[in-house]
């Protein structure tokens, strides 16, 4: 009640401020010009009721247009255009009045005298009092002891609508720890000038120094729509202050619709030098909507997205499925929290190896679609345990597949790799080997639909470098690189779980799309973006050294077998491989293949067998000493290496 009353009183003040102003505009054009204005249009009696009709229309349509709702002394351009346009209505109301009762008309000219005379004053008291509020805080602020020891002063990169906004809401805000010291902009118009009381300065060849000879203790880029390549630009250029760098931007995962601008650390998505993926998510609705959803690897890093981004389209029914519980409950607790009785939720601990728990499973809820994320994904892990490698993902795989077929499951979406092509250890040839056994069932057998998505590391999934470098740089470092050379794919975990719903709901049968991932990104940039990113200075606070290629590791991924092999989509980041599938007779005796390893060899002779099977059933397998010889050589290789040079 109290506040409410506070601001009726300081919309009353400014209420009568405007009046005086009116009257004195009315008086000062009464003065210049009675001797041309018949004693009727101005003077006398009627004079004062033709005042009271002007003042009533200027202050009432100021009322309807929000001018005594606004925190005058936060105004931008857009409050003194609201103003000019609400005293435009009003001078447009009083003529008509004029025009209706020829008793209450002082004239066109003499009416946008009045009104021109008055805007103007009104203006110039408005800014006047904005300079002063802004200039007095000012100098409280930096004689107070509070201040100086409490509050951040900053310097906003972008001197428009965004960064204004930005300034007005941090010095609006009584709880803010943020004091904006100086606008920095490119525009030669802006530069000398002030913007909400604070001075603009001209960002050229000097500003580094300019800013180190200021008390400015972080750097905000308020740049709209500013592309990754120009945040990796500005970022890098203005550490050079010493100062840090931070963002005034949208979440960084996921939609921005519905969602403001923050005040944010700059993260890792933010340089990795590529554009933010679209995504249909219209299409995703109108598929997914009201369908019983499957999926499995539900607590996974992709899973999990997966389930989160499911949620968000009124699916009928969700189903996790995960043998890891930890993951699952996680997932499971998260969705309750967010959409509680909204959502139909069901979460189930089993493996994909346990055909008779898979049975049960579709048995009891029939989903219309299944996602298949489950799989051992590790690449030197594997390589230790290639037999549960074969066992988790190739026969998992086919249990999930064969209960999809049997149930009369609508879509089968499996997620596959880019170390699927061509691979060089037995993680990628487990998931080439899901691949085939999808491809195989698009000979109508069934009405299931199969289709495999293919795409390359995704940032921040369990077991990616991201977190590793993470936990080595809290540790103060070295941060290890297998080989400075090694180039990789990377796409955020929504984006990729977006476009592998997109896929799907594109898909017919047996089709194998690829996600374009973009340009590749050297590791080397990777780990030296994150130590600068954690304020350190790379080689010289954390080292970064190298520590040798893993058994069955790339120096570079393929996300294609051969570029003149693809079809494209509705969607320019979706393609569709022409790969000749093998038929499903096929696969079933490569499978029978990897049965006789399990049933006959021994834990110790597993790897040398896997290797073989692996040799006798997937043709584009190969070692890695020979792959890595020739990515040496490639010409993605050589282009990241240019390119990488060229930045030095």
């Amino acid at each position: 009640m109290k506040d409410k009353l506070i601001s009726f009183f300081s919309r009353f003040k400014l209420m009568i401020v405007d009046i005086l102003i009116i009257s004195a505009s009315w008086e000062f054009v009464v003065l210049v010009s009675h001797t041309s204005i018949s004693s009727m249009d101005l003077n006398g009696c009627f004079s004062f009721v033709k005042y009271l009709m002007f003042a009533g229309c200027i202050v009432l349509f100021r009322t309807l247009n929000g001018i005594y709702g606004s925190i005058w002394r936060y105004a931008n351009t857009a409050s003194y255009l609201r103003l000019l346009l609400a005293d435009m209505g009003a001078g447009a109301a009083f003529y008509l009045i004029g025009r209706i009762n020829r008793r209450y008309s002082i004239g066109f000219a003499y009416s946008l005298l009045v009104l021109m005379i008055n805007y103007v004053a009104t203006t110039a008291s408005r800014y006047i009092y904005q300079m002063l509020y802004a200039y007095v805080g000012r100098v409280k602020d930096r004689n107070s002891d509070a201040y100086s020891n409490n509050r951040i002063n900053i310097a906003i990169v972008g001197a428009g609508n965004v960064g204004a906004s930005l300034a007005s809401s941090l010095m609006r805000n009584p709880a803010s720890h943020y004091n904006p010291y100086c606008f920095i902009d490119k525009d030669n118009n802006k530069s000398g000038n002030r913007l909400n009381g604070i001075k603009v300065y001209k960002e050229d060849g000097n500003i580094i120094e300019t800013i180190k000879n200021m008390p400015v203790q972080e750097i905000i880029i308020a740049i709209p729509d500013a592309s990754t390549e120009l945040k990796t630009r500005l970022h890098d250029y203005y550490k050079q202050t010493g100062c840090k760098v931070k963002l005034y931007d949208y979440p960084v995962n996921g939609s921005i619709k519905g969602k403001k601008r923050t005040l944010r650390e700059f993260s890792i998505e933010d340089l990795l030098f590529r554009e933010e993926i679209k995504v249909d998510r219209d299409k995703n609705s109108k598929f997914f909507g009201n369908k019983t959803i499957l999926v499995t690897g539900g607590g996974g890093s992709i899973g999990s997205e997966l389930c989160r981004q499911i949620a968000m389209l009124n699916p009928k029914r969700l189903i996790i499925l995960d043998i890891y519980e930890n993951n699952a409950y996680e997932i499971e607790q998260e969705l309750i929290r967010k959409y509680g009785r909204e959502i139909d939720l069901k979460t189930y601990i089993a493996s994909v190896r346990d055909e008779k728990r898979i049975d049960e499973i579709f048995a009891a809820e029939r989903p219309d679609i299944v996602f298949h994320a489950a799989a051992h994904k590790h690449v030197p892990l594997m390589e230790n345990n290639s037999c549960e490698a074969i066992k988790n993902n190739v026969f998992g795989t086919y249990t999930v597949a064969n209960m999809s077929e049997k149930y009369g499951v609508h879509k089968f979406i499996l997620i596959s790799t880019d170390k699927a092509v061509n691979p060089t250890n037995v993680m990628g040839a487990s998931k080439r080997m899901c691949e085939m056994i999808i491809q195989c069932r698009n000979d109508n057998r069934y009405k299931t639909e199969f289709a495999a998505v293919r795409f390359g590391n995704v940032l921040g999934s369990n077991g990616s470098v991201i977190p590793l470098f993470k936990r080595q740089i809290e540790a103060g470092g070295p941060v290890t690189v297998t080989d400075k050379r090694i180039i990789r794919y990377f796409m955020t975990i929504p984006e990729a779980v977006g476009l592998v719903m997109e896929a799907g709901a594109i898909a017919k049968n047996g089709e194998l799309f690829v996600l374009d991932m973009g340009k590749p990104v050297k590791i080397l940039d990777l780990a030296e973006n994150m130590v600068r990113l954690s304020g350190y200075i790379p080689y010289k606070d954390i080292n970064i050294v190298e520590v040798g290629l893993r058994p069955g590791e790339k120096l570079y991924e393929e996300l294609l077998m051969k570029n003149e092999n693809l079809n494209k989509t509705d969607n320019e980041m979706i393609f569709i491989e022409k790969d000749k599938p093998y038929t499903r007779e096929e696969i079933e005796n490569k499978l029978k293949i990897f049965h006789a390893i399990f049933n006959h060899d021994s834990t110790d002779a597993y790897y040398e067998s896997v290797i073989k099977a692996v040799k006798a059933t997937i043709p584009t397998y190969h070692r890695p000493e020979e792959v890595n010889r020739n990515a040496e050589q490639s010409a993605e290789m050589q282009e990241v290496c240019e390119a990488a040079a060229t930045a030095e």
